[in-house]
């Protein structure tokens, strides 16, 4: 099993763009970390204590059952001013040092969002400060120590573009059925941002109707779509979904 990196510029997006895959990654025994930069704060509607018990409901619905609870940390990195900063990278190389992440997922690049592009950029350069040696990045909040240097061998940027962006993804990942159901019960617990905020409480399920325009496209219920900047390598065809 791998250790996955999921992250995150603000709580939720990490469901809106992928939750359905992280929930199946963890069903499937992956130790997967889900890694806030910021508690999404300020924001029209809801404040820190009720961001932060979203976030912990959000990841409590995406883990397998209550025994094995989704671990979710916050870097605390101030919202809507995310900079990309050694100080900043050296904080997420902490993380995957910590984690010993192998895979990590993070927004795609091309977006509106300040904070997502500096997200972005801040977690490409981590990846590789990660493996310096000689270097001791500091100790990420819920961790106890660091692990050794490590370059983790997978980027994949998952979309949560504030762009009208149509994705062109390099590869789909099937969420039908419980995965899509979980994503979607997910995205709902953070009431702040949709239920209770008009402008965006169709956004739930204009993101469902996204999933399953993807799925479409490879024969199944629902799918998420994914891109990466190197080359996917397959060991063979049996995981491959929608074939008949």
């Amino acid at each position: 099993m791998l250790n996955v990196l999921v992250i995150g510029p603000h709580p939720d997006d990490q469901e809106i763009g992928m939750g359905g895959t992280i929930a199946r990654l963890a069903a499937q025994g992956h130790n997967v970390l889900l890694l806030d930069l910021t508690d999404g704060c300020p924001t029209p509607v809801g404040d820190r204590p009720t961001r932060l018990r979203e976030a912990a409901d959000a990841a409590a619905i995406l883990s397998p059952d209550p025994s094995r609870l989704l671990r979710r940390v916050l870097l605390d990195l101030p919202n809507r001013r995310v900079e990309h900063t050694l100080e900043a990278r050296h904080k997420v190389a902490g993380v995957i040092r910590a984690h010993q992440a192998q895979v990590i997922f993070l927004p795609h690049p091309e977006d509106a969002h300040p904070d997502h592009l500096a997200a972005t950029r801040i977690a490409e350069d981590a990846r590789f400060d990660a493996k310096l040696t000689s270097f001791e990045p500091p100790v990420p909040p819920g961790f106890d120590a660091l692990g050794p240097p490590i370059y983790p061998a997978w980027m994949f940027y998952y979309y949560c573009s504030h762009l009208r962006k149509v994705a062109d993804p390099t590869f789909l990942v099937d969420i039908s059925g419980e995965y899509a159901s979980k994503k979607r019960r997910a995205i709902e617990a953070y009431r702040t941002q949709f239920a209770l905020n008009p402008r965006n409480a169709a956004f739930p399920e204009r993101v469902s109707a996204y999933d399953v325009y993807f799925g479409s496209r490879i024969g199944v219920e629902a799918a998420e779509p994914f891109w990466t900047r190197e080359p996917l390598g397959l060991t063979g065809l049996d995981a491959l979904a929608g074939v008949r």
